[in-house]
């Protein structure tokens, strides 16, 4: 079992400000992520959202852990109705008139392996269209 964290790093060509307002601001969100219908970076705030195939949807329940206002969002990630909870981490570098994004994830040796869907190579494949196309184009559009 493999039990190391996903971790993805992307520099972009804008400030981290404006990264920052991408990761944390639920309008911006929706437009590279997903349509949260309520988002807060506030340490205990719960969210939840539908992700997937077509075919199969999840109701992912999350929970903000960790907030260091333009620099570090920390929430859970678990599934209704699921075992296990995992922790995704986004970390902001400020690099000149770039940003580096760290994302991190890690715990999702704790999700059923009986479930194909929950498996660590969607989740490699999920984040990596994510922080490499989705957010690269909205950021830098």
């Amino acid at each position: 079992m493999n039990n190391e964290p996903i971790i993805i790093e992307r520099t972009y060509n804008v400030p981290t400000a404006t990264v920052w307002k991408a990761i944390s601001d639920k309008n911006e969100m929706k437009k590279w992520y997903f349509d949260l219908a309520e988002f807060k970076p506030e340490v205990g705030f719960e969210f939840q959202f539908y992700g997937g195939k077509e075919e199969r949807q999840y109701l992912h329940l999350c929970r903000i852990t960790e907030v260091i206002v333009g620099r570090k969002l920390t929430y859970s990630w678990c599934y209704d109705g699921y075992e296990g909870i995992s922790y995704v981490t986004f970390e902001l570098f400020n690099e000149g008139k770039q940003t580096r994004l760290i994302l991190t994830h890690k715990g999702l040796e704790s999700f059923p392996v009986s479930n194909p869907d929950l498996a660590r190579e969607n989740f490699v494949e999920g984040w990596t269209h994510i922080i490499n196309i989705s957010l690269k184009e909205f950021l830098e559009k």
